[in-house]
């Protein structure tokens, strides 16, 4: 397991393309809290907070993650390696698991300069560090549920198909979907519409990042991770046979 975790983040930042992703994603973020004017600019708020990166995280990483996942089980199906990974002495599940903690990390290694942002507003906050830290924590705990969702929809997207452009687009449509889709749903539905869109991760993603640990969030995030991690697992005992 240990040997294919280390295989995929060796290959991912092997070509340029794993530099570039993360590259993008650091700096479109950037460009929005920092440079464009808008909402999520922090200068332009005038408060000593990041909220607007948390605003913009779950759209990035609907975009980042599947760039990350795609090549997952797609390339290895496309070049005919996926049967000499069934002929190693491992399980389908510790397969799985090592794919996606592989990808569970490169994320975080993308992530972790984003806590440039949270030193720069503690410096800049009147006087130095009033900024609400636990927040911060709140809002990066929800970060890293809604990433374990994505990852696992990632993986499965690359077990559908060989071509890795086409599993990116049905990472993001299902990430999508699970992210908004109950949201707008809720719009056609007057009578009820708050009941509607608790069902999507964005409802979730938004109570832990105002601070509310409820467990019934938690365990929606860690349900759907594993849900889709299992799809993913019962694709390739398909494959396998």
């Amino acid at each position: 397991m240990y040997a294919i975790l280390k295989k995929e983040i060796n290959s991912f930042f092997a070509s340029p393309i794993g530099y570039l992703v993360i590259g993008v994603f650091l700096t479109a973020s950037s460009l929005f809290l920092w440079v464009f004017k808008g909402d999520y600019n922090i200068l332009d708020n005038g408060f000593a907070d990041i909220n607007g990166f948390f605003f913009l995280a779950p759209w990035l990483m609907l975009f980042l993650i599947p760039a990350i996942t795609m090549k997952g089980f797609s390339e290895e199906k496309k070049q005919g390696m996926l049967e000499i990974l069934f002929t190693k002495p491992i399980s389908l599940p510790a397969l799985v698991s090592a794919k996606f903690f592989a990808a569970l990390l490169l994320t975080f290694i993308a992530l972790v300069p984003t806590l440039i942002y949270v030193y720069t507003v503690y410096t800049l906050g009147q006087p130095v560090g009033n900024i609400d830290l636990g927040s911060i924590l709140g809002s990066y705990l929800g970060l890293f549920f809604l990433i374990c969702t994505y990852t696992a929809v990632g993986l499965f997207a690359s077990t559908l198909s060989e071509n890795q452009i086409v599993a990116f687009i049905i990472a993001i449509c299902c990430s999508f979907l699970l992210l908004y889709g109950p949201e707008l749903l809720s719009g056609l539905n007057e009578s009820n519409p708050l009941l509607i869109s608790s069902f999507g991760l964005k409802a979730h993603y938004n109570n832990i990042s105002r601070g509310v640990i409820d467990t019934r969030d938690i365990i929606y995030f860690i349900s759907f991770t594993f849900f889709f991690l299992y799809l993913t697992t019962v694709k390739l005992k398909k494959l396998h046979q």
